[in-house]
């Protein structure tokens, strides 16, 4: 659900081919890259990787996925997801993580970082022989999805939109601020005028994303739990 424009709190995207003497290109025009972050530039000669947290010489460097998120983790960055769409486009979603001060401000990614991971990404790649057409790094969105334990973590308290595997009561679909309460995670929705609890575990979940939110400012944000928890299929 993220958008295609520039700001900080909307969807960026950049996009590179493997070989090109350029890093990438940023998706809508011929835009020269610019200077990666300066936790992100390479260090050495011009042009030379900067260090992930993981060599690439890892036993897991084999596994083209484990190589995606050793150079993503490495440049201090969360690794949301990663797939690979039709006609060779490996698509990467990155987030920033709280608590690691970037070379601007805020929490949310921007072209720049984008630019960064594409540019390292493209070295890692080709390092490891992965094959693919074009590359892409972008933002989650507003709606971001929760895949992990610690998404859950740090994202508890805030609206997310949630869908079960297996319908709980001839539902599936649930809104709510999330929780957790003796180990187990929650979702307290509104059924009809009364309030309900969902008591879940992580692998009883099909899709779990924020609710998106935009303030009095006109800035969206992320999912926050409010009073309106919106409608619940």
């Amino acid at each position: 659900m993220g958008l295609k424009a520039t700001g900080a709190t909307r969807k960026h995207k950049h996009s590179g081919t493997p070989g090109s003497s350029r890093a990438g290109t940023a998706v809508g025009g011929a835009k020269p890259a610019r200077p990666a972050p300066a936790r992100a530039r390479p260090a050495g000669r011009p042009g030379a990787p900067a260090v992930a947290a993981a060599p690439f010489d890892h036993p897991l460097a084999a596994d083209w996925r484990a190589a995606v998120r050793a150079t993503v983790e490495g440049l201090h960055y969360d690794l949301v997801d990663v797939e690979r769409a039709p006609r060779g486009l490996l698509r990467v979603t990155i987030d920033r993580r709280p608590g690691v001060a970037y070379a601007s401000e805020g929490d949310a990614i921007t072209v720049d970082d984008c630019e960064a991971v594409t540019r390292q990404l493209q070295y890692a790649l080709e390092v490891d022989g992965v094959d693919y057409a074009r590359l892409e790094v972008s933002s989650p969105g507003l709606d971001r999805p929760l895949r992990t334990e610690a998404d859950y973590e740090r994202f508890c308290g805030q609206a997310v939109d949630l869908t079960l595997k297996l319908p709980l009561q001839g539902r599936k679909h649930f809104q709510g601020p999330l929780g957790r309460v003796e180990g187990r995670w929650q979702v307290t929705f509104m059924d009809g005028r009364a309030e309900q609890v969902l008591s879940f575990a992580l692998d009883e979940v099909r899709e779990a994303r924020l609710v998106p939110v935009v303030n009095f400012k006109g800035r969206p944000g992320p999912g926050a739990a409010g009073k309106d928890e919106g409608r619940n299929r």
